[in-house]
């Protein structure tokens, strides 16, 4: 890989990965632009969660390379905040909000609980760009399941991180609680780099910039390029482009 004057954020060359004897990704290359806002999409079973976590560094690849902001991912992970998509905590964990974001601060600054006053400023700003300052004091258990997943997000970006990796966040989401969702991240995308798997291709056209397809071999498209054609490449059954408001969305629904 030639040297990176400005190292993108996410770059992927000749990388297969498999579980044992089964073969999960092949011949991924893939480059992401720092403040890209990308879609990852495909089926269930398809290598979206093993991309990203392969972007974390919390697998190792067959074989190729993986660079993340110039460095191997494991060197980077401390400037990737990550949600898994299971990260719901128990609905009854004895914390507030606060108790959560601060989570984001553990391996930056807070050891065994202790947390210093930069760290408490840092989760408290993460707090309010997720527009939960009102409940910086309530109990986890008292706030709804959209503000946990924004909670969530808080946490993320409470290590301050460069790149935003989620991993289903709009999962058993209503459709008022993605929009809110969906405005959150485009204006956290102003500053950071945003890699969002999601099923919902809904909104990929109106929020992000571009979208990779995962079906075992990855495929890298501006949202200007998703066609039918491509949505029924990735999901195997007859798909069309509908319109919603006048507008071209990538919804998706069988024809």
């Amino acid at each position: 890989m030639a040297h990176l004057t400005n190292p993108l954020a996410i770059y992927m060359e000749d990388l297969w990965f498999s579980y044992g004897s089964n073969p999960v990704l092949e011949d991924v290359n893939i480059a992401i632009p720092q403040g890209d806002f990308v879609s990852v999409v495909g089926p269930n079973g398809g290598g979206k969660t093993t991309l990203l976590k392969l972007m974390l560094g919390l697998l190792k690849p067959s074989r190729g390379l993986t660079r993340v902001l110039g460095e191997i991912p494991e060197k980077a992970r401390i400037r990737i905040g990550y949600m898994p998509q299971h990260s719901q905590l128990d609905p009854e964990f004895p914390a507030t909000v606060m108790d959560v974001a601060l989570m984001g601060r553990l391996g930056h600054g807070g050891f065994l609980g202790r947390y210093s006053k930069e760290d408490k400023e840092i989760a408290i700003s993460s707090i309010e760009l997720v527009g939960l300052q009102d409940f910086r004091k309530k109990p986890f258990s008292a706030i709804s399941g959209g503000q946990r997943q924004r909670l969530f997000i808080a946490r993320a970006l409470a290590c301050e991180p460069e790149i935003l990796l989620l991993d289903e966040p709009t999962a058993n989401l209503d459709v008022v609680m993605e929009g809110d969702l969906y405005d959150l991240l485009q204006t956290l995308n102003q500053r950071l780099t945003i890699i969002m798997v999601s099923h919902d291709l809904g909104f990929v056209s109106s929020i992000v910039k571009s979208v990779i397809c995962v079906k075992r071999k990855v495929l890298s498209h501006p949202t200007s390029e998703i066609t039918g054609k491509i949505i029924n490449d990735i999901y195997g059954s007859p798909m069309r482009i509908i319109r919603h408001n006048g507008e071209r969305n990538c919804t998706c629904q069988n024809s």
